[in-house]
Parts: C-alpha cells; structure tokens; sequence
C-alpha cells in the first residue's frame, strides 16, 4: 500500500497519489482537475478520477456522481482585463441534494 499522510484532528489518510496527482496539476500542468474519494471502511482519501488537460469544467461535472460525495480540484485558466494568462486553483466539496455519505463528511 502506498503511504498515507495523516491529516490533522480529521483521522482522515491521504494517500500519495493523491499528493503526488496533486502537485502534478499544479507544476507540471498534467491535469485540469482531479476528482477524491474517501473510502468510508479505512478513512483514505484515494484519487477517484483524472481530467486530462484537455477537459473542461463540463466534463469534471460529468464526472462527478449523483448519489455520492466527493472531492475535488480544478485548474482554471483565464485572462484578466490587462491581457493577462493566470490559472487559479479551485477546491470542490461535491454533495449531491440527497446522499446519505453526507455524514461521513
């Protein structure tokens, strides 16, 4: 099994492809988003999905299922007024209306 870091006062474990696909998306640019579960038996947090760098917002909430919850981050890339190219990291806390892992998390 790979190694879980411990979170702080969560008694969640993230494991390393989760920090690993983390800092991949950051400074390598290999991601636009990155889609978590957290498997209820053990409390890990694992890598659910990967978007390729080509995909989109649509495709992440495509992605995203509608009778659990889960985590995610997305890579957004935009242009401010000046002209400028900036990329921003959003965090995503994904709860469909009606779920019942809504109390684990």
């Amino acid at each position: 099994m790979a190694m879980a870091f411990k979170m702080a006062t969560t008694g969640m474990w993230v494991t390393d492809e989760c920090k690993n696909s983390f800092m991949d998306m950051k400074w390598k640019k290999e991601h636009r988003y990155i889609v978590f579960k957290i498997d209820e038996g053990s409390r890990l947090v694992t890598v659910d999905k990967l978007g390729g760098p080509t995909e989109g917002y649509d495709d992440l909430t495509a992605s995203l299922p509608t009778d659990d919850c889960r985590y995610a981050v997305f890579d957004f890339d935009f242009v401010t007024v000046d002209n400028c190219r900036k990329s921003k990291i959003f965090f995503i806390a994904w709860c469909f209306f009606i779920c019942f892992s809504l109390l684990l998390f």
